[in-house]
């Protein structure tokens, strides 16, 4: 990793607001600009994360998402815009971030996440950030994230609710959470259910916090508990979460010593 030992005059200005902090300063700012998280999705959670991690100055960020602008997606998907429809997302998300940082390297990964390239993606990253909207590929992001001791900032989003958490391992994992998958087609997706578009940038957003703070090792995240966002309600709540010492994954005796077949552990038939 290349370390940044002085700023640009553009980049004092740029980073102003956080060199001023004492919790950050030009020590945190650099680690910032020195470090790379990956983003897997640029949807409705990968959007608000990568805008706020991009103008935050976080050096590298890669993005995994192999599809396309839609013209649904821009009533959430605020990383895209209209000429975008049509693109790949991950093109779309280059040119947006560099208008807003031209300092932050952007990574894309035009494929689909899978059991046999997620080791390979996540092994340069120091934080992966899960914004996706499937059962199977939260599962494998989990689970490369244990096996590699990568932090797992997870979000998801339903209809008006929203939840987030950090996952540390050897602190708990998704699976402590969800020991096992709802059965196919019980959860549906944000196609086949809709979402409120302004839910998954505040989802999003507080998934850029928490790696924000990871980064820094700043406060306290969201390891050992799990918010929960009503916007009806206009509430927040969490439960604590515990590491299920029995866990497949993270336990004290692991059984899981290598991706699975993650679409036909959730279920979905045709796998």
């Amino acid at each position: 990793m290349t370390q940044t030992t002085s700023f640009t005059a553009e980049q004092v200005k740029r980073y102003s607001r956080h060199i001023i902090m004492p919790q950050i300063g030009s020590k945190g700012q650099r680690k910032l600009l020195d470090s790379k998280v990956l983003l897997i999705g640029a949807g409705g959670l990968g959007s608000p994360s990568a805008l706020y991690l991009a103008a935050a100055g976080v050096g590298t960020i890669g993005i995994v998402d192999f599809d396309v602008v839609e013209i649904t997606n821009l009533q959430r998907q605020i990383l895209h815009h209209g000429h975008d429809v049509g693109r790949l997302k991950v093109d779309s998300a280059i040119d947006t971030i560099a208008d807003i940082n031209p300092d932050v390297k952007v990574n894309p990964y035009q494929v689909r996440l899978t059991s046999e390239n997620a080791m390979e993606l996540f092994s340069d990253y120091d934080v992966v950030l899960d914004g996706t909207d499937n059962f199977p590929t939260r599962y494998l992001v989990n689970d490369a994230c244990v096996m590699l001791n990568k932090p797992n900032v997870h979000g998801s989003i339903f209809l008006f609710e929203g939840q987030a958490s950090t996952f540390i391992p050897g602190q708990g994992c998704y699976r402590c959470l969800y020991p096992s998958p709802p059965p196919a087609g019980m959860v549906p997706n944000c196609a086949e259910a809709g979402v409120l578009g302004v839910l998954p940038g505040i989802v999003g957003s507080i998934q850029a916090i928490e790696a924000i703070k990871v980064l820094l090792e700043l406060g306290d995240s969201l390891v050992g508990r799990l918010l929960l966002f009503d916007a009806l309600a206009m509430e927040f709540r969490q439960v604590k979460l515990r590491r299920n010492v029995e866990c497949p994954m993270c336990g004290e005796n692991p059984t899981i010593k290598e991706l699975i077949d993650y679409e036909q552990f959730c279920g979905i038939p045709g796998s």
